[in-house]
């Protein structure tokens, strides 16, 4: 049997300090949304142990808080028909889940940089 793909090259673990920088980095990346840490934790959770454990942290976190934000956006507009307009003030609830996925972000890169792991104080655990 060949190796399907003979140019692959295997996968370097990463160095305790690479480690901690691409843990940190999918933390700061929720500031843009879930796709960075997505896309830091299918790159290097078989590298680096850290990196897998915080990127999944984060992408956990970053998931829940795109599913508030629909969820809010949704009722938003359902009371906004109800309410002739008046129920869009409730999406400016939406501009608060930004602000504070901001501020746990930014908590998690500081954290993670150090090299501790950061729990969000709440979020889905949908990825294990």
């Amino acid at each position: 049997m060949t190796d399907p793909n003979p140019h692959a090259v295997p996968s370097v673990p990463l160095t305790e300090t690479e480690d901690r920088q691409w843990a940190s980095f999918a933390h700061l990346g929720g500031i843009i949304g879930f796709l960075p840490s997505l896309i830091i934790w299918l790159v290097f959770k078989d590298r680096g142990s850290f990196t897998n454990a915080e990127a999944k942290e984060a992408l956990n976190f970053q998931i829940t808080v795109t599913i508030a934000q629909v969820a809010i956006q949704i009722l938003a507009g359902m009371l906004a028909v109800v309410t002739f307009g008046i129920g869009f003030l409730f999406g400016g609830l939406a501009w608060v889940i930004i602000i504070v996925s901001i501020i746990f972000s930014i908590m998690g890169f500081l954290k993670a940089k150090d090299g501790i792991a950061y729990r969000y104080p709440f979020a889905l655990r949908l990825i294990k």
